[in-house]
């Protein structure tokens, strides 16, 4: 059993069918084209011993870590930059988003040892997005603070592309 980082497989799916709003827009919005809504996303940590990867559809209590000041489900993922796109030429293009802080964890105790977290689409039935794995480790009362990639075409933490 592993953890494996991902974008999660029923994530791409669900992109097609407009499924998934991670930013507000003034295009395209699920509820209004005047007034567009955001999802709520979350992220929970999973152990070192769980199995969180592509085939991972929603968010599960199976593998999650527990302690002292962590909630099942986790936090919310602060989510206040829409997705972006762009175009290097007339046949390739880029997708990309990344949240627009960091995920933190506060005076949190994780006694075993976990290395993954799961973003997911909670406004929408739970719904995974990605998994990111990181080096096993253990907290105790303390805060875990998952940094947060620049929001570029090669760097935002969900890259889309074509070629």
């Amino acid at each position: 059993m592993a953890n494996t980082q991902t974008m999660v497989t029923s994530f791409l799916g669900e992109l097609m069918l407009g499924q998934h709003q991670l930013g507000a827009s003034t295009i395209v919005s699920r509820t209004s084209l005047t007034a567009p809504t955001t999802d709520t996303v979350k992220a929970a940590l999973y152990l070192a011993s769980a199995t969180i990867n592509a085939a991972t559809t929603v968010y599960t209590t199976t593998g999650e870590v527990t302690g002292t000041n962590y909630t099942a489900g986790g936090v919310t993922v602060t989510n206040a930059t829409a997705p972006t796109s762009t175009n290097s030429s007339s046949t390739a293009g880029v997708g990309y988003w990344t949240p627009s802080a960091s995920i933190v964890y506060t005076t949190v105790t994780l006694a075993t040892s976990f290395d993954c977290v799961l973003i997911y689409n909670s406004t929408q039935s739970n719904k995974a997005i990605s998994v990111h794995t990181f080096t096993a480790q253990t907290i105790t009362a303390g805060t875990l603070t998952l940094t947060m990639p620049s929001n570029t075409t090669t760097t935002a933490l969900l890259r889309l592309a074509t070629t």
